[in-house]
């Protein structure tokens, strides 16, 4: 008996699980301050069963190597835009449909019934989506004036690696964009690679993209999200409590990034005019032309099979039942 004692005294404590978690998110931003906060309250209220280790700034590599090293269990987490996940779930990116929505208020209605969708969705390819965050819109930006078709036409744009959405957009407008990972682009602005990019105010920020442009197109093209998945294998073994933990606080963290990156994306704004960036508002033939090319872009990707019909019907019934006097999406 007391050999027995003995032993067991002996063993030692089971070890945490551990959650390797790669974003291309700079360390200092609210993301990053969000989720390390999520994580800290997540080992304290496990006792320290569960442990988030975050990997900032891209030192994982693009979404690609991440998703790989997902696969081989490198790695047990990432924050990934929707384009990014659109490979594993191609309605992942169904928030990116070109010049879709008017407001903030329309974001929310149909998020509220398209985002268990996405949750739905990527379970069924091995993820757990522990929190979906608004990033906002994304808007225009480059080196040189974009004041209509012709010059969008005429530049070098950057087109998000595996961003289908973009890629038939770009099509349809006669663009024949640069394919790059978000990694790649700021060295692409330096070096004349790319000269015209899309991004909210607050990430063109956030990745210094600021310094390389000088003109916005202030026509907000398409809503951006971010996706935190975990491994549902690693998140399948451990108990119920603590995956309601993760969920939990997970969720209140961006519950709190989703406040602070609308007001970022505000103040963005002025920052980016007051580093004498030119805001163009496109007069309301050129928005009716690109709504046009966002209608005839969502239904090629419909009839091609890249979004499923049904989500994307879902989310326009919604979209039509909450429509009418929406405020303007800046």
């Amino acid at each position: 008996m007391c050999a027995l004692l003995l032993l067991a005294l002996a063993a030692p404590a089971s070890a945490a699980t551990v959650f390797k978690i790669a974003t291309l998110a700079p360390e200092g931003t609210a993301w990053m301050r969000e989720m390390r906060a999520a994580g800290e309250a997540i080992q304290t209220r496990t006792e320290g069963r569960v442990e988030l280790k975050f990997y900032p700034g891209g030192v994982m590599g693009n979404d690609a190597t991440v998703l790989r090293k997902l696969r081989v269990g490198q790695l047990q987490g990432g924050a990934f835009t929707g384009s990014e996940l659109s490979p594993l779930y191609t309605d992942a990116m169904i928030y990116g449909v070109p010049f879709l929505f008017r407001s903030q208020d329309e974001v929310d209605a149909v998020r509220k019934v398209m985002d268990p969708v996405i949750v739905r969705g990527l379970a069924d390819k091995g993820l757990v989506v522990a929190g979906i965050a608004g990033g906002g819109f994304a808007y225009l930006m480059s080196r040189q004036p974009i004041r209509g078709r012709d010059d969008l036409v005429a530049a070098k744009a950057w087109l998000p690696q595996g961003d289908v959405i973009s890629s038939v957009t770009y099509e349809m407008a006669g663009v024949q964009p640069v394919p790059l990972s978000i990694a790649d682009v700021y060295t692409s602005l330096q070096t004349g690679l790319v000269d015209t990019v899309a991004n909210t105010p607050a990430g063109a920020l956030a990745f210094q993209w600021h310094t390389r442009v000088r003109h916005m197109v202030d026509m907000p093209i398409a809503y951006l999200i971010g996706i935190v998945a975990l491994d549902k294998r690693t998140f399948d073994r451990l108990d119920a409590a603590d995956q309601a933990v993760i969920h939990e606080e997970i969720q209140a963290g961006i519950v709190r990034l989703d406040a602070q990156t609308q007001r970022d994306n505000i103040a963005a704004r002025d920052a980016l005019r007051g580093e004498g960036i030119e805001f163009f508002e496109p007069n309301a033939e050129e928005q009716a032309y690109w709504q046009s090319i966002g209608e005839r872009s969502a239904q090629a990707l419909v009839e091609q099979g890249t979004l499923g019909a049904e989500n994307f019907r879902m989310m326009m019934a919604e979209l039509e039942r909450v429509r009418g006097g929406a405020s303007d999406a800046r």
